[in-house]
């Protein structure tokens, strides 16, 4: 039993999602990497299991009312952890940021630089000094008033509403107008106050158009419909709304994505005219700092805005506050993202980006004593960014901190003091500690998955084929690898495809050529500009077929969205079971068998499984619905079993399981196949879209593109799609990535992992640094010749890998 000094975390019995009920010991004040292929189990030992029960003894020591809906939230599933300390968790799922949201507000450098302008800043004559508050747009005391602190206004004009003045108002002369029910009530309560809704818009008095579609008033009248045949419509009390006003709330409020897009149709945004876009009150802006605003400041790149502090001097607070300000910028800046401003918008960031963020406010917050749980920190990273990376891990451990780290990049696992490789596999074939102890240890383990990658060379079967990357396909869509010991030869392209001049972001007049029926790896540090070059490609496509973008981000913004319903499968899940003989003994249609109508779902969490729990200071969290135990349906539609299992219970499957189960229903199959084949096996049907990590959203995504029947050339763009991807499961995905190449297509991957850019045909290097230091082509080609390209950052990792060349684990 450990003791209170006890230098290890011991856990016991850990039996959450897939874990087989296991110990294992993990010793603190080191740098420990939890490794092992996609579902194994990792997360759920280091999150689900050490990180849960950190949260839980901490909320044990809060409030009683809180503890007590806390309990019925649930603690993780495990027998004991001794020996553990307080924990803080830095996920990449990110919460819903806001356009309030910044680098500046994220990394809380912005308190810090306000501070600076309110007690040292140069003030004008005769002008009261300000309290920080004054200096955030995010404040009542800061804010632009013209524009409430977003720097944009967004306005309308009688041109843009109405496209079509020929028309009358019935035949739809305001375009902006919401369609069905809605804009019709619009009409007959215009038509009940007395305006003329049949004469062409041109020809209505200027003053009523202007009342029409500007004002703010929100009259009542009492509308009589026109009855139409077979329907009795009775009198009702009818709201008018301006076009201008209701674009414009629809615009601000509306959570439907496609609702806001329609909105911003009819909508110019430009600079505040009062602010110019920099957001603050004059009176702010008027202090200055090395002559310039804090609004100039905070549009500088981090590197930029540490050499102005620096040279700006000053003593006593001055000096105090730049020191501080200058430290904690180096801090962001060594961990690669020294090309970002301060006002930067959140949601524009990476996962990646984000996550380093954080981490780079964490080693300044001085706390020691702590277990840091982090999820893939290198995820986004360029291999000469990850150097930086290793350092800062360091430094958090030096500080007296115990630093667990779910991770796949293999240089962070060489890295690493301590491994806990779990697996074999995902899922039902995964949840094993195979290896807990240093990582040279893992040579002899003969079951690790991981183990061919880290010691390529040293074990029997390192030549099989994926010692310097993996072995793409080059037999057709299904996958099948040739003979060939090593990587396939380069491909000739089919045609090329024509980008630029592209201005923008980083990007000036930037011209590319990206080869057609080849794979293309674009590479660079962060910041360099490759999203926005491949951002391009699918804006101007010219002459090259169908466009397929396969994106991280979520697949659905609720529980309610899954991978069955994603897919398609659900559809014909709810058939098949519509088609039982029970079900038509009752007279139950596919609809009796969905969650997410009324019918056959549990109506207490209206077919979530889940109810929130509402903590006060704390976010939203969910329990199992009381009722149905988190099944989703009535007790009456789970009666219904098809081949054994109730509708609940095939949500409940595997992918892989599911496979097996409908083996003999083409429908089904068909979906399930591709899922496999993108390495999601280990996912359940129905796992909720919100609890998917980024690469999972993408590979799912790309699973319902793979599905579909090819016609014609098609091209394909993805976003880093190996990020949370063990090098295994990389070996999978590109597998059919070369598949598609294979079939005719062409394919276009922004790429951090030296393997897959190796196994490229062409490929484009941009930098050679981050933000104002990058945005050009440094080297494009194969990936030997960008190898020997002498400024590029990425050449000399690409040479490493095409010579087979990997440091010893532990080095």
């Amino acid at each position: 039993m450990s003791g209170p000094h006890d230098p290890f975390v011991r856990v016991r019995g850990a039996r959450e999602h897939n874990l087989r009920g296991v110990d294992v010991d993990v010793p603190r004040d080191t740098l420990t990497v939890f490794t092992g292929v996609s579902g194994s189990g990792k997360s759920s030992l280091a999150f689900g299991t050490l990180y849960a029960e950190a949260q839980r003894r901490y909320f044990e020591s809060v409030a009683p009312y809180a503890r007590r809906l806390i309990h019925q939230v649930g603690a993780p599933e495990v027998g004991e952890v001794t020996g553990l300390p307080p924990a803080v968790s830095l996920e990449q799922r990110r919460s819903a940021p806001t356009s309030r949201s910044s680098v500046g507000t994220v990394t809380t450098l912005s308190n810090s630089l306000r501070m600076l302008y309110s007690r040292a800043g140069d003030y004008p004559p005769g002008a009261e000094r300000l309290d920080s508050d004054a200096f955030s747009p995010n404040t009542a005391a800061g804010a632009c008033p013209e524009c409430h602190g977003l720097g944009r206004t967004h306005r309308t004009s009688e041109e843009l509403l109405v496209p079509d003045p020929g028309l009358s108002i019935r035949e739809g002369a305001i375009a902006a107008w919401p369609g069905a029910w809605q804009g019709k009530n619009l009409r007959d309560v215009l038509d009940a106050l007395g305006y003329d809704v049949d004469r062409p818009w041109r020809e209505l008095p200027a003053k009523d158009r202007e009342w029409i579609l500007f004002t703010d008033e929100q009259p009542v009248v009492t509308v009589h419909p026109v009855r139409e045949a077979g329907r009795i419509q009775r009198p009702y009390q009818g709201t008018y709304t301006g076009a201008r006003r209701y674009v414009l709330r629809t615009f601000a409020e509306s959570r439907s994505p496609a609702l806001r897009a329609r909105a911003e149709r009819f909508l110019t945004s430009a600079d505040c005219p009062v602010c110019g876009g920099r957001r603050l009150r004059p009176e702010a802006l008027a202090v200055t700092v090395s002559g310039r605003s804090i609004a100039e400041l905070a549009a500088l790149p981090l590197t930029e805005l540490a050499e102005v502090l620096e040279a700006a001097g000053g003593d006593g607070t001055a000096r105090v506050l730049t020191a501080d300000l200058t430290a904690r910028i180096a801090t962001v800046t060594e961990l690669g993202l020294g090309y970002l401003s301060l006002d930067r918008a959140t949601p524009t960031l990476s996962n990646g980006e984000l996550q380093r963020l954080r981490l780079a406010t964490q080693l300044r917050s001085g706390l020691f004593g702590v277990v840091y749980v982090l999820d893939e920190p290198s995820a986004g990273l360029h291999p000469a960014d990850t150097e930086a990376l290793l350092v800062m891990l360091d430094r958090l451990k030096s500080a007296g901190n115990s630093v667990f780290v779910v991770e796949h990049h293999l240089d962070v696992v060489r890295h690493a003091d301590w491994l806990v490789d779990v697996g074999p596999g995902a899922g039902r074939h995964g949840g094993r500690v195979l290896h807990s102890g240093p990582p040279a240890g893992l040579a002899d383990v003969a079951e690790s998955v991981t183990r061919r990658f880290l010691f390529p060379d040293g074990t029997a079967d390192a030549r099989d084929g994926v010692s310097a990357g993996p072995v793409p396909a080059d037999g057709g869509p299904d996958g099948t690898a040739d003979a060939r010991p090593d990587r396939n030869p380069v491909r000739e392209p089919s045609g090329w495809l024509e980008l630029g001049p592209v201005t923008r972001h980083n990007l000036r007049g930037l011209r590319a050529r990206l080869p057609l029926g080849a794979l293309t790896a674009v590479t660079g540090v962060s910041g360099s500009g490759k999203s926005t070059l491949v951002g391009e490609v699918t804006a101007e496509l010219p002459g090259v077929g169908r466009l397929v973008t396969v994106d991280q981000r979520p697949i659905g913004r609720t529980p309610r969205s899954n991978l069955a319903t994603y897919t398609g499968l659900f559809d014909v899940v709810r058939k098949l079971f519509a088609e039982t003989d029970e079900a038509r003994a009752r007279g139950w249609r596919a609809g009796r068998f969905s969650f997410n109508v009324a019918g056959g779902r549990c109506e207490t969490c209206q077919g979530e499984g889940f109810v929130a729990v509402e903590l006060l200071f704390l976010p939203t969290t969910y329990a199992p619905c009381p009722e149905c135990g988190g099944a989703r349906y009535d007790a009456g539609t789970l009666e219904v079993r098809y081949a054994g299992l109730t509708v609940a219970e095939v949500l409940d499957l595997t992918v892989e399981a599911a496979a097996e189960f409908f083996a003999a229903v083409p429908a089904a199959a068909r979906p399930l196949r591709t899922l496999l084949d993108v390495g999601l096996g280990y996912l359940r049907l129905g796992q909720p879209a919100t609890e998917l990590s980024g690469g999972e959203a993408q590979r799912v995504k790309l699973a319902a593109e793979l599905q579909r029947p090819r016609r014609g050339h098609t091209l394909y763009v993805l976003d880093e799609p190996t990020t949370g991807l063990h090098p295994a499961d990389v070996e999978v995905l590109m597998r059919q990535l070369h598949g598609l190449v294979a079939g005719g297509h062409t394919v276009v991957v922004v790429e951090h992992d030296m393997s897959v850019v190796a196994g490229a045909d062409w490929v484009v290097d941009l930098g050679p640094g981050g933000g104002d230091a990058g945005g050009r082509i440094v080297a494009a080609g194969t990936p030997a010749e960008v190898a020997g390209a002498a400024e590029s950052r990425t050449a000399p990792y690409l040479a490493r890998v095409l010579a087979g060349d990997r440091p010893p684990a532990g080095s």
